[in-house]
């Protein structure tokens, strides 16, 4: 994750192309009375109760006989230094979304607001990244009070990536907050109402031109009972629900991993993904389903996802990506525990001045790894129990966290033995950036690892991250990972490549030919035991430029739902 050169975010898009919908002609017309329209209404035949579609999956959202109860979860994405965080309201995604949507009316109810109560309608899944979140084109209604907040995105990118703002943002003030509220869109108009009176009209564009609907339900500080809502369409229309698309993916008996099984039994290739692209993008989903052996979540995992508040847990995305790779056969590479990023408000602020408060944050942050630890038992093949230990400037320094400053510099044995506690057959491992060639941040990993075990730990291995941000500076050559082969082989310890992506700034055969040197290098050593790039397709790479920007990367096997070059290079490994 932290490079030497950049920082790469792998971030989600739906669809097979980036996504950049525009609101043409937006201006919204609010009133409080009088902006009806005239145009007549099409005759509704078809309607979806959508109270009693899958919702299993969404944090936040329980079902509660014929209703819906909503609750806030405090989910939100932390910025690296720990400063404001962007609110990550959920979204169904491995439930049920609409398709065939063209004309459309949606009807909600909501009733027991403590304080506000938000549907949203979004064309695409979000793009969720390592430290923000896009919102795509979409609709958002928030209830609070009387008062009714109307929010159209439209998929452009934000010229802040942790503060995106809609095209259009307006208040209206409605009669009865409990009244059914009604969004109406034909062709390019949206019509909002309550309890059957007008009180928006808009020009939309093509914002909701995917011929896709995907929901969410959330609140940003209590909660709500959602009585009604459907989805209704014209004759003709074809309106429909449909569930994730990975569920129709299947491994392919010619793709990289089982290839790799016949080259080297027991040898795992994996990669990191996401929930949002393997519910909404069918290539992302045969890509990785049909090439790969495991999986790494690249954030569900993480504190911030797992529990926004302390003491309060939300499993249901994890859930999710862990059900589906059951269902393929694919193994399950947890990431991660003692992180000094992608911590939750609570656990960065635990108190740490006094023994006593010391002795307090601790009882809360291993309640935390024996709670999440003991969730996933059985289910996890390995987990990082420490990622990214040493400082970001490439030395050797423990990274002042709340672990250090809560245990201090023996923490990761700490945590280590928590783990084991909760589930003692998982593989263990410490991953770090920085660490796959000969050196002083090496040396170090290899030693805290030894120290951790002396101390009563069960540190399994290491993973090698091998980000190559730049290949004059990054480039790992074959002389330089054997001798770290045998480094960590010496050790007694195990090795995994663990997020390995590859620039392809100096040409693609060049980022071939990093790949196949990487790869190759790790299939040939006993003490290697698996492969994990970080990413599946170029079409969910992005990074942050050094303006605050979000920018596409071109660092992966697949490109917009073709093979690379990169992808031939690691599949002739294999075959030779």
């Amino acid at each position: 994750m932290v490079g030497r050169a950049r920082r790469v975010l792998t971030a989600h898009r739906t669809g097979r192309r980036r996504l950049a919908l525009r609101v043409s002609a937006v201006g919204l017309c609010f009133a409080l009375a009088g902006c009806g329209s005239t145009d007549p209404r099409p005759e509704r035949t078809t309607t979806i109760d959508l109270l009693q579609e899958d919702w299993q999956h969404v944090p936040g959202v329980v079902a509660d006989g014929d209703e819906l109860r909503v609750s806030a979860t405090g989910r939100s994405i932390v910025e690296q230094d720990g400063g404001d965080a962007q609110p990550d309201p959920p979204v169904d995604l491995m439930g049920t979304h609409l398709v065939g949507v063209r004309d459309f009316s949606l009807r909600a109810s909501f009733t027991d607001v403590t304080a506000d109560a938000t549907v949203s309608l979004l064309d695409s899944p979000p793009v969720i990244a390592d430290e923000f979140r896009l919102e795509p084109a979409g609709l958002h209604l928030t209830l609070r009070g009387d008062d009714l907040e109307i929010a159209v995105f439209d998929g452009s990118p934000p010229d802040d990536v942790a503060d995106p703002q809609p095209a259009e943002d307006e208040h209206v003030t409605i009669s009865d907050p409990e009244a059914e509220l009604t969004v109406d869109r034909r062709g390019d108009r949206l019509e909002i109402t309550s309890a059957g009176r007008t009180v928006s009209t808009s020009p939309l564009g093509d914002v909701f031109s995917s011929g896709q609907l995907w929901l969410g339900l959330s609140s940003g500080g209590g909660s709500f009972t959602v009585g009604s809502l459907a989805a209704s369409a014209a004759a003709g229309d074809g309106l429909s629900t449909a569930g994730p698309v990975a569920a129709d993916a299947e491994p392919s008996p010619d793709g990289l991993q089982a290839l790799a099984a016949r080259a080297r039994p027991g040898f795992v290739v994996g990669a990191a993904v996401a929930l949002a692209p393997l519910a909404s993008d069918a290539d992302y989903a045969d890509e990785f389903v049909g090439e790969f052996g495991a999986l790494t979540p690249e954030n569900a995992l993480k504190p911030q996802a797992l529990s926004p508040r302390q003491g309060e847990y939300a499993f249901e995305e994890a859930d999710a990506l862990l059900d589906l790779a059951e269902s393929k056969g694919i193994a399950v590479h947890g990431h991660t525990i003692a992180f000094t990023e992608a911590m939750p408000r609570w656990m960065q602020e635990l108190p740490s001045d006094t023994e006593q408060e010391r002795q307090t944050s601790a009882e809360a942050l291993l309640d935390y790894v024996t709670a999440v630890v003991t969730h996933f038992r059985g289910r996890l093949d390995s987990l990082d129990v420490v990622n990214e230990p040493f400082d970001v400037d490439q030395g050797t320094e423990l990274q002042e966290n709340t672990w250090l400053r809560v245990f201090g510099e023996t923490y990761p044995s700490v945590v280590s033995q928590a783990v084991h506690d909760a589930d003692p057959d998982v593989r263990q491992f410490v991953n770090e950036n920085g660490a796959d060639v000969p050196g002083p941040r090496q040396d170090a990993l290899r030693q805290l690892v030894l120290d951790t075990n002396a101390a009563g730990g069960h540190v399994d291995g290491v993973g090698l991250q091998a980000h190559v941000y730049d290949l004059d500076t990054d480039a790992v050559s074959v002389e330089d990972l054997d001798a770290t082969l045998d480094v960590f082989e010496e050790a007694g310890l195990l090795v995994r490549i663990s997020e390995n992506d590859v620039t392809d700034a100096q040409g693609q055969m060049a980022q071939a030919e990093q790949y196949a040197t990487i790869f190759a290098t790790c299939l040939g050593s006993p003490t290697c035991v698996s492969y994990t790039t970080w990413g599946v397709d170029d079409r969910y790479d992005h990074f942050v430029d050094d303006g605050g920007s979000p920018e596409q990367g071109h660092d992966l096997l697949f490109d917009d739902g073709e093979p690379t070059p990169a992808y031939d290079a690691v599949r002739s490994v294999l075959a030779g």
